[in-house]
């Protein structure tokens, strides 16, 4: 995780108004980071119409299509902490908002270490209470 999770990916206490503020917020974070291009973000929007990438634990985990896969230049993810939450949709409430952008298969190491993480609520109040963006990385490096 360590070399896909940098202090430069990482926000802290944002107000996100929207659903598609948040998603466009952290595939920004990706793209500015240089992990993936621009058409990127709006296959993000796109996963988000076809299921609510809203996971439960107040965790939403904004992910491209499988067609944006040729949009992806290298294994990347984004944090955003919202602690006001934002609305993804049913009255489900996200307070954190973890982007990815996965290279081949690599993804799926990524999402089985936020599962570890983020199945316990104690972990998302971490999270969300970190002082640091240190902090946040030494929580998922916790996992390796």
């Amino acid at each position: 995780m360590s070399n896909v999770l940098t202090t430069e990916n990482i926000r802290l206490n944002e107000t996100i108004n929207s659903k598609e503020e948040a998603v466009r917020e952290v595939g920004g974070i990706l793209l500015s980071q240089g992990y993936v291009e621009e058409a990127y973000i709006d296959t993000m929007m796109e996963r988000e119409e076809i299921t609510s990438t809203y996971m439960g634990n107040y965790l939403a985990i904004p992910h491209g299509t499988e067609a944006a896969k040729k949009s992806v230049k290298e294994t990347g993810i984004a944090i955003i902490t919202a602690p006001e939450g934002v609305d993804f949709g049913d009255g489900n409430i996200v307070k954190l908002i973890i982007g990815i952008a996965g290279k081949g298969n690599e993804h799926l190491d990524i999402l089985s270490k936020i599962a570890i993480v983020c199945s316990e609520e104690e972990n998302i109040d971490r999270i969300l209470n970190a002082p640091s963006k240190e902090e946040i990385i030494n929580i998922f490096n916790e996992v390796e």
